[in-house]
């Protein structure tokens, strides 16, 4: 054997480790969302870095879950990187009995990236100027006011369920299978209300084709300054935002996993990245390794009791 091979492997730090193969940057979801937006900055930041290819693989289908067992099952050599909602890793797991990976045993956490508050918002139809007005006309018309979210479980659907429950509002969830097909009814004027994140509303609110009611995050976003929060407008105890994290297989050493989330914070401070994201209403957010996890075990204890209280079920 060469040992001066064997003394050169030993030596090579966790930066020549990542150096060393192309990366695959895995979205579970199609192109265009905060999602793909953050792979895509990934896979820039990294390329340059490291001077390999880092190619974004859009695996969707199944709720993110084809992504998420295709990252589950490659190497653990810090090469192949999952990119996911916080839905994925804090609701499905109690959503889902058989899903098909278990977060903490089947990856390691590298570090947050991004959260965005999501928005209450309704067609400029709708005859209510405020959360108060929008719950007064919902009890004025029981059983008939609907509100959409991206599908069964999902954060949005979640958030909209505690809505309903903390402000007494008389609304019926509409599930989509994606935020597209249910923004699209909510436009045309077939579903009056919808719960979604900033990023996906912001546009369309910025062009009087939503009236945003009220944020979930426990403060204004600079870009909607004149939107209250829902504490401010009397609902109390909802505080959800959406958030975004990258993981890695189970098993990708240490180091490799702390390279990584420096790499992470060093992409998205960048004033051109940091820019884009507040532009799409995203504020960079990180929390890397234990600090993660600890994030994922408390989201998903506060979620397992309201699936349960809602008698959510998967469909």
């Amino acid at each position: 054997m060469c040992l001066a091979c064997v003394t050169g492997s030993a030596l090579a730090g966790p930066a020549d480790t990542l150096a060393s193969a192309p990366f695959a940057i895995v979205a579970p979801f199609p192109p265009g969302g905060p999602v793909d937006t953050l792979a895509r900055m990934l896979s820039t930041g990294l390329s340059t870095r490291y001077r390999q290819a880092a190619v974004v693989d859009n695996r969707a289908g199944a709720n993110g879950n084809i992504g998420i067992d295709y990252v589950k099952r490659a190497a653990p050599d810090g090469h192949t990187l999952l990119v996911v909602p916080a839905g994925n890793l804090t609701i499905n797991p109690s959503l889902m009995p058989r899903l098909g990976y278990d977060v903490a045993r089947d990856f390691d956490p590298v570090s947050t990236l991004a959260q965005a508050p999501n928005v209450l918002a309704v067609n400029p139809a709708v005859p209510a100027q405020n959360v108060a007005e929008l719950v007064a006309l919902s009890k004025a018309h029981p059983g008939t006011m609907s509100y959409a979210s991206p599908g069964v479980g999902s954060g949005l659907h979640l958030a909209g369920e505690l809505f309903r429950r903390q402000s007494g509002a008389d609304l019926l969830h509409i599930a989509y299978k994606g935020s597209g097909p249910g923004l699209n009814d909510v436009l045309g004027g077939t579903v009056p209300v919808i719960m979604g994140n900033l990023p996906t509303l912001l546009p369309y609110i910025q062009a009087g084709r939503l009236r945003a009611l009220a944020l979930t995050d426990p403060e204004r976003s600079p870009l909607l300054p004149q939107v209250p929060t829902l504490a401010e407008a009397g609902v109390h105890g909802i505080a959800v935002t959406s958030w975004y994290g990258v993981l890695v297989p189970h098993g990708t050493p240490e180091s490799l996993r702390t390279q990584l989330a420096q790499d992470i914070a060093q992409i998205l401070a960048l004033p051109a990245n940091k820019a884009l994201l507040e532009r799409q209403g995203l504020t960079v957010w990180l929390h890397a390794g234990d600090a993660f996890s600890q994030i994922i075990r408390q989201e998903s204890a506060t979620w397992l009791p309201v699936i349960r209280s809602q008698h959510i079920v998967a469909e």
